[in-house]
C-alpha cells in the first residue's frame, strides 16, 4: 500500500483524538458555590491532563510522520501494527477524561491514574513495535538504506520512552499526582528537538 494513504488515515485518527481532548474541559456550573475564578482554578486537573495528553499526541504525530516517511511502501504487517498504534491513541481522550475527573475525588483516583499511565505505556509499546518492524524486520521497504547503527539509534529512542511510562503507571498505586508529574515531564522532554531527534521536512 502507498504510504500516502497510510499517513492520511493516521493523520485523521490523530486529529480526531487530539480534538476530542478539549471536550474534557467544561465551563463551571453557575449554580456551584464560589466565584468563577475559584471554580476555574479548581478545574486544574483537567487543564494539566489536557496539556499533557495534547502534547503527547502531538509528539506521536511528529514522530509518526518521520517513521512512515522513511518507507517506500507498507506491507500488511506494518499496516496492522499501525492500526494497533492508532487504537492506543484513540483511547487517550477517554483515559484523560477519567484521570481528570477522579484526580481530586478522594476515591478511584489511583485506578484512574493507573489507566491513564497504562494507556500511554500501551501507546509507547505499540509505537516501538511498529518502529522495530520498519527499521529491523522490513528494512528492505525503506526509501533509502540506513546503516544498522543508525537504525539501532532511532529504535533506542523509542525503547527509552517505555521505561518512564512503566514508572508512571506503577506510581499510580502510591499517588496519582506522581503519574501526572512523570507523564507531563516526559511530554515536555520529548517536545524538545534534542530529545526527539526528528527533523520535519514536510
Amino acid at each position: 500500500m502507498s504510504t500516502n494513504r497510510l499517513e492520511s488515515f493516521s493523520d485523521g485518527v490523530l486529529a480526531v483524538a487530539i480534538t476530542l481532548l478539549v471536550l474534557n474541559i467544561t465551563p463551571p456550573s453557575p449554580q456551584a458555590p464560589g466565584t468563577l475564578v475559584h471554580k476555574l482554578l479548581a478545574q486544574w486537573p483537567a487543564y494539566a491532563a489536557y496539556v499533557t495528553s495534547f502534547t503527547t499526541i502531538g509528539i506521536i504525530w511528529i514522530n509518526h510522520h518521520a517513521m512512515i516517511g522513511r518507507l517506500r511502501e507498507a506491507d500488511h504487517a506494518i499496516l496492522m501494527l499501525n492500526l494497533l498504534l492508532l487504537l492506543t491513541v484513540a483511547v487517550i481522550p477517554f483515559a484523560t477524561s477519567l484521570f481528570a475527573t477522579y484526580l481530586k475525588q478522594g476515591q478511584g483516583e489511583n485506578l484512574a491514574a493507573g489507566i491513564y499511565g497504562g494507556v500511554f505505556l500501551a501507546m509507547a509499546i505499540a509505537f516501538t513495535t511498529l518502529q522495530h518492524q520498519i527499521l529491523m524486520r522490513k528494512a528492505s521497504l525503506l526509501k533509502s538504506a540506513l546503516p544498522l547503527a543508525d537504525r539501532r539509534t532511532i529504535l533506542l529512542r523509542s525503547v527509552s520512552g517505555i521505561i518512564p511510562y512503566v514508572v508512571a503507571t506503577a506510581l499510580a498505586a502510591v499517588t496519582p499526582y506522581a503519574t501526572l508529574v512523570v507523564t507531563s515531564a516526559l511530554a515536555a522532554y520529548y517536545a524538545l528537538p534534542i530529545a526527539s531527534g526528528v527533523t520535519v521536512t514536510g
